[in-house]
């Protein structure tokens, strides 16, 4: 068993197949010379210094896991059942990619010095001087890592603008209805939120904008979305998707013989939203290994088709978000948002397909739920945000 990629989806992997009984060679395969690590602290304790690390609490020896790092994967020739890396060629029986999602670059600025992404350790080590000392910051992406890195530079006594093309924060990810309420967080937080304007120039010591706008600026945090880490299959005949996402099936098998796929890299069919998704979120990555594990020691498992699930902390604000929205018929408000705490609501024909919790940990945890069951929902008594969710349920 080879696993490429030593992130969450992979370490899981990993994990997995030792926990459900496979007792032949793991190696597991990591481009990143730093042991394998969580994600989700980099935009929040790594980032401020109240961490050193994230390391995750596996004994990769005493599971007999071959751990393989600062080693790319090139390659993969599923004709010879070998991956070829930097070190030289792999020979596997069974292959899972786990390479995870690469962030998008601001066009132009690859080589620009103070330009900064935010997706590995790395990348927060080094942001990490920049918050110590201050500095001016501009922020390109009201999404949600850009949301959170704001926070965090805020709470470290930058000067934060956040500049963002659409006309509203999280536009990629909510309806307008839904996220236009955010934009009041960013002033809340101490941050001046841009909307509708592009980055023309990434000049020193100033962010030029499409408005013809200076904003002062030490160092640029780019925060515009993430594509699949595959770049590296072409040729390998493994098919991917329009977004570069690895076809995976309901149990996460890829067009190739013996070769799976899981986390950030890939897509797969949900019988539950009657269509294909591919999530970058860290529950995601956390559930699709025991799928991989189950199918490849044949035991016989459910088809891969989980409530996507997420959460942000930002400007003081817990979000939780769960389900898939985009086919709904019919959206539901429990309480103002205006207010700390409030709920959205999504149904599709009387019945609980996604929901988003500000401050509503209880709601969240209940519709995870009914989503799961696919209850039908009473949409009038849904509205009253001081009755618990599950005592709307239609009996």
């Amino acid at each position: 068993m080879v696993v490429v990629g030593a992130g969450m989806a992979g370490v899981q992997t990993a994990v997995a197949l030792r926990e459900q009984g496979f007792t032949g060679p793991v190696t597991l395969i990591g481009a990143e010379p730093h042991q394998p690590y969580d994600r989700p602290p980099l935009s929040k304790a790594i980032l401020l210094g109240t961490a050193e690390g994230s390391a995750f609490d596996v004994d990769f020896a005493s599971l007999d896991i071959d751990l393989r790092l600062g080693c790319e994967a090139l390659g993969v020739r599923p004709a010879d059942h070998e991956l070829d890396t930097a070190a030289g060629p792999v020979p596997y029986d069974v292959l899972v990619l786990a390479t995870g999602a690469v962030p998008v670059r601001l066009p132009g600025t690859d080589e620009t010095p103070g330009v900064h992404l935010l997706r590995t350790l790395d990348d927060a080590e080094r942001l990490r001087p920049v918050l110590a000392a201050r500095h001016d910051v501009v922020v390109v992406g009201a999404g949600w890592i850009g949301a959170e890195f704001a926070t965090a530079a805020r709470e470290a006594g930058c000067a934060v603008t956040v500049v963002e093309a659409a006309d509203r924060p999280l536009a990629g990810a909510l309806p307008a209805e839904v996220a236009a309420p955010m934009a009041a967080w960013y002033a809340d937080g101490g941050v001046s939120l841009r909307t509708g304007v592009r980055v023309a120039a990434v000049e020193p010591g100033a962010v030029v904008l499409d408005d013809g706008a200076r904003l002062p600026s030490d160092a640029v945090v780019v925060g515009i979305g993430a594509h699949p880490a595959t770049a590296w299959l072409a040729g390998s005949g493994i098919a991917l998707g329009p977004h570069g996402d690895v076809l995976a099936d309901d149990r996460l098998r890829t067009s190739a013989a013996d070769v799976y796929a899981v986390g950030d890299c890939t897509s797969f069919p949900s019988a539950r939203y009657a269509e294909r998704l591919l999530v970058h979120h860290w529950d995601n990555a956390l559930q699709g290994p025991r799928t991989v594990a189950a199918d490849i020691l044949g035991e016989e498992a459910a088809p891969y088709d989980p409530v996507p699930y997420f959460w942000s902390e930002q400007f003081g604000r817990f979000v939780q978000y769960a389900g898939h929205h985009a086919a709904a018929d019919r959206t539901v408000w429990r309480g103002d948002p205006a207010d700390p705490a409030w709920t959205v609501c999504w149904l599709r024909e009387g019945r609980l397909v996604a929901l988003l919790a500000v401050g509503r940990p209880r709601d969240l945890a209940q519709g995870r739920r009914l989503i799961e069951a696919g209850r039908l929902m009473d949409a009038e008594a849904l509205t009253d945000p001081a009755l618990p969710l599950k005592q709307a349920v239609v009996e």
